[in-house]
């Protein structure tokens, strides 16, 4: 397991079978994309959406994190799908629908018989109340595993809830996979926003993921990607202030201090850390 080293503010789906996206996708602000094999894509297309996504790879931007979602295990393209990309540049393989244990240790399985390189890493989707209780086991031993992807419309429709403005009906879930990820020193993010006209919406179900700790949000249409970008990166108040925690933290060392005052308020070193962390992520944003 791996923390990425790459911004994931928004991550992208994009059906393997829509070569009109695959051509605009270059000029996107995305942090990541989701090249999508699973759901964005008809059975009688899986073929045709392999070699329009193995197209696109010969010439995809560089500055992009790219991952492959591929079919969920036990089905009839999995291994297909997985032989089709061993040998391309991607950074990750995104597995749907896992649920177990088992299911973990079975699509790390897979990558290493299909003969993916040691630094293409796994991406798990959470998106059944079977994911999501199981949550600890699926992460606690995959090792190349680095990323949980919300699948929050299904997580929506096998819990026979319904969606709301506040997501108070999913908040228990995500908040259980968000200290799962972060106990493992994994990455997050939150699920789509499926109305993409709600504007305000989006906006305020990012505001909210970010301020539950997330790392981004994965969006459906480009429209979404510049919100999704503001709203998981730091504020210019933040980094700041962010900037006075660590250089004043630096000068109550020097002078024999655990503790020192910023603004009024008790600064440690836990704070400190936090500084750091959004700093660093300023600092990648940039790249």
């Amino acid at each position: 397991m791996g923390q990425i080293t790459h911004p994931l503010r928004s991550v992208l789906y994009v059906p393997g079978e829509n070569t009109r996206a695959l051509k605009k996708v270059s000029t996107l602000e995305a942090d990541a994309l989701i090249l999508d094999l699973e759901d964005g894509v008809a059975p009688a297309k899986k073929r045709e959406a392999r070699e329009n996504l193995k197209s696109f790879l010969k010439s995809a931007p560089p500055d992009k994190y790219i991952t492959v979602r591929v079919n969920g295990l036990g089905t009839q393209w999995v291994e297909d799908d997985l032989r089709a990309f061993r040998d391309e540049k991607i950074d990750a393989i995104v597995f749907p629908k896992i649920e177990s244990h088992e299911d973990a240790m079975a699509a790390e399985g897979l990558i290493e018989e299909a003969g993916f390189a040691p630094k293409t890493r796994l991406w798990f989707m959470i998106e059944t109340p079977l994911g999501v209780l199981n949550i600890a086991q699926i992460t606690r031993q995959p090792t190349r595993l680095e990323c949980l992807v919300m699948g929050t419309n299904d997580l929506v429709k096998d819990l026979h809830a319904r969606h709301t403005p506040t997501r108070e009906p999913i908040l228990f879930s995500l908040s259980l996979c968000l200290l799962a990820a972060r106990a493992g020193g994994l990455s997050v993010i939150d699920g789509v926003h499926i109305d993409i006209k709600d504007r305000q919406g989006f906006l305020a179900a990012c505001r909210q993921g970010a301020e539950m700790g997330f790392d981004g949000k994965t969006v459906i249409h480009p429209s979404q990607i510049e919100g999704a970008n503001d709203a998981y990166a730091p504020s210019r108040d933040e980094l700041e202030e962010a900037r006075k925690i660590v250089l004043r933290f630096e000068e109550a060392q020097r002078m024999g201090k655990a503790v020192t005052l910023v603004g009024g308020k008790l600064v440690e070193a836990l704070h400190v850390e936090n500084a750091q962390r959004l700093l660093a992520l300023a600092e990648k944003i940039k790249r």
